[in-house]
């Protein structure tokens, strides 16, 4: 089965289409994790018992991970999320392969990757068996700065961007101004067409950005980043509405399960069960909101 095949029975498993991303904040771990020679694997392991069943994916995001005791404890939480039967991708935004990390590849499920070095440079994951979500908006208050701009085009000197749709056809929309972002959905979208990989599109922002994203992508999944509990109606864009893909996405969101412990059994000393049962609650409720959008 390819990635997408896995995603899509995985989505009619849980029934939804949320993403959690084990991004922990070794600031914020319980004290009774801290007890343990990698806190981060056994908090992320406390999290995956109390969520694999209602969750489509994990993510994980090497930046979390960045020094001795995190890589340990990010190939042991891929390995442990996996086990439960459930995809991860790795959320590491690629501009090239390899990477110092790259042997995470062959234990995840999908990776993220920036298509700014363009197809040769990312050549290695998209000609292999592995999902990838080309990214093309981010959710921070700064994809505004570059991400938004309008692409404008030259006629007297030729530098004229075509656009494609994600059979490669060219497609004419004269009459928009397109962004940055929606030339890089329409790129990664026409990478498909000849990549072994299942290519996906990595977007973040409101309900009407990723829906203007979805015109410039009809047939592709979206990894929708940031949105879960900001603007649940992002989750009616997620997945293609007719194709072969139809229905296929996710939703990812984070610290709103991660650290729903947080406020549990207030006033008296938090431990396992009330982390383990604010998680399994928070995602269950995302799931729902989401759900209403699909």
């Amino acid at each position: 089965m390819t990635f997408f095949d896995r995603l899509r029975e995985r989505i009619r498993t849980t029934g939804g289409v949320l993403a959690v991303g084990l991004n922990p904040d070794p600031a914020r771990l319980p004290d009774d994790c801290r007890e343990y020679d990698y806190p981060r694997r056994a908090f992320n392991r406390r999290i995956v018992d109390a969520t694999y069943e209602r969750v489509a994916a994990y993510s994980v995001a090497p930046a979390y991970y960045a020094d001795p005791k995190g890589w340990t404890a990010l190939a042991e939480t891929v390995a442990y999320a996996r086990g439960r039967g459930v995809p991860v991708v790795l959320d590491a935004k690629y501009a090239e392969i390899p990477n110092p990390d790259a042997d995470l590849l062959d234990s995840v499920d999908a990776v993220t990757v920036s298509p700014y070095l363009g197809r040769d440079a990312l050549a290695p994951v998209l000609d292999r068996d592995l999902g990838v979500f080309v990214t093309c908006r981010t959710p921070n208050a700064g994809a505004t700065d570059l991400q938004d701009r309008e692409v404008t085009d030259d006629s007297e000197t030729g530098d004229r961007m075509t656009n494609h749709n994600d059979e490669g056809e060219k497609t004419d929309d004269e009459d928009e101004k397109p962004t940055i972002a929606g030339r890089a959905a329409e790129l990664g979208a026409s990478w498909a067409a000849d990549a072994a990989a299942d290519v996906g599109l990595l977007v973040g922002g409101d309900g009407d950005t990723v829906e203007t994203l979805r015109e410039r992508a009809p047939n592709r999944p979206f990894f929708v980043v940031g949105g879960a509990r900001n603007d649940p109606e992002v989750a009616a864009h997620a997945g293609p509405a007719s194709g072969e893909n139809e229905g296929v996405g996710l939703v990812e969101t984070s610290r709103e399960v991660l650290y729903a412990g947080e406020t549990a059994g207030r006033g008296r000393r938090r431990g396992q069960d009330d982390y383990a049962a604010a998680a399994r609650q928070s995602a269950g409720r995302l799931v729902g909101q989401l759900n209403r959008h699909r």
